[in-house]
């Protein structure tokens, strides 16, 4: 069930645009009736212990000619019982057959067990994948909605730009028309301002392009989101990250779950060298309009099963050639563990990189973000210098355009600062596996 897409005004939370991703984002669903054919498949494990019953009824006329010797198995010339005859008759008579065979095995030294747990390993590893896929979707989802954050400070910033811009080129239009300045002035004030407006409009539709990525996960209209951050804008607490735990993280469990899974299937091989033993009870009818002297009873006779035999007995099986390709099988099977064992492995060794990475981003960006605020101080300061000194007739406009731009530049530079401290605080919970807690900081 797709989320109640809210107005424009409504204002998404970091928090409601995670849960939307999760109800809404079709891989989810996906793992989630993988899970439901994992515990359907359980189920058909376990019927491996109920007896098998095979019942049979036939009709058929055809000719009752028999004649001594061997045929091997096969599946093309139909079987025929009762006494050779010595005649070749092509006359044909009514024959039918009715009859049940139950077949149980009652021990099987574990085999139809390591099935079942085969299908339960099965099902671990599909609840796994779910969750691995609702991690991925949920980090996707806020790495989203920070993005597009990121791009409406950027919009912002470019906006206040260019309303520097045309203050200053209005400005600089009066001094021209009163013949202070030259007309090359206002030209270059006409420039900046172009330009600033196409800064704008590049951040505009990074903006779009933002909304519209994040409308994939939350299952809205892009015209229709809008993002409430305000927490984002701020500095987030200084805090010591956790300590790393690579077997938590969600793929982690599910490459696990994998290893389970092969070793579970191995132990299917591993009683498959056995013997087979079955339990059997058969009862059948049948009737035929043929007699032992060749003759051929008319009408409806062979129609009604008037003979019947019931048998009581005890099978053992046993695959002898079996062992070479069974050892084959193993061998296989055991490579293949011994790879996702390793896969495993490598996985830990790329989260620590990735969280030790994380981390030092996360201290670098907290180091900008201290030093942006300067950064804007300093511009403010100089492009109010370079204005008064332009309005005085002490500066050029160079100097006026030069410091707009820094100015802008530093106040974008400002917001996303902010953004990429709280960004490298998701890279860093994206590594160790949890970013619940940095959904819960960032949705206050």
């Amino acid at each position: 069930m797709r989320a109640q897409a809210p107005g424009p005004s409504a204002g998404l939370t970091l928090g409601q645009a995670v849960e939307a991703a999760l109800r809404n984002y079709p891989s989810v669903r996906v793992s989630q009736e993988q899970i439901n054919a994992a515990a359907a498949g359980i189920q058909l494990a376990r019927t491996a212990y109920l007896p098998r019953v095979d019942a049979l009824a036939q009709v058929n006329r055809a000719t009752r000619n028999n004649v001594f010797g061997l045929l091997l198995p096969q599946r093309v010339i139909p079987s025929i019982s009762g006494p050779v005859l010595g005649t070749n008759n092509f006359g044909t008579t009514w024959g039918t057959a009715i009859g049940a065979l139950v077949s149980w095995e009652p021990f099987d030294f574990g085999a139809r067990k390591a099935g079942v747990d085969a299908a339960t390993a099965s099902r671990a590893r599909s609840e796994a994948t779910l969750k691995r896929t609702q991690y991925d979707v949920a980090v996707a989802a806020a790495d989203s909605y920070v993005t597009l954050v990121a791009a409406q400070e950027t919009v912002r910033a470019a906006q206040a730009g260019v309303e520097r811009a045309q203050v200053i080129s209005r400005t600089i239009d009066a001094l021209v028309n009163s013949q202070l300045r030259p007309g090359a002035d206002a030209s270059r004030a006409a420039a900046e301002l172009a330009a600033a407006q196409t800064q704008l409009i590049q951040a505009r539709q990074a903006v779009e392009v933002a909304r519209a990525n994040l409308s994939r996960f939350v299952g809205q209209d892009p015209a229709r989101i809008a993002v409430s951050a305000p927490r984002l804008l701020e500095l987030p607490p200084v805090q010591q990250a956790a300590p790393l735990d690579p077997s938590a993280n969600p793929a982690s469990l599910e490459q696990n779950a994998v290893v389970e899974q092969l070793r579970a299937q191995l132990r299917i091989l591993e009683r498959s060298y056995f013997p087979r033993f079955y339990l059997q009870a058969s009862a059948y009818a049948r009737g035929t309009g043929a007699e032992v002297d060749g003759k051929i009873l008319g009408g409806a006779n062979g129609l009604a099963p008037n003979f019947q035999n019931y048998a009581l007995g005890f099978t053992v099986e046993f695959p002898v050639m079996d062992i070479a390709s069974i050892r084959a099988r193993k061998a296989e099977q055991s490579s293949n563990i011994r790879a996702e064992a390793a896969r495993y492995q490598q996985i830990a060794v790329d989260l620590k990189a990735q969280w030790n990475a994380a981390v030092a981003t996360l201290q670098g960006a907290r180091n900008v973000a201290e030093n942006t605020p300067a950064e804007v101080k300093a511009a403010r300061a100089a492009t109010s210098q370079a204005t008064a000194r332009y309005q005085s007739g002490l500066g050029n406009v160079d100097e006026v355009a030069e410091a707009q731009r820094l100015l802008t530049q530093a106040e974008i530079d400002d917001a996303l600062a902010r953004l990429g401290v709280w960004r490298a605080l998701l890279a860093v919970a994206t590594a160790a596996g949890d970013i619940q807690p940095f959904v819960v900081e960032a949705s206050r």
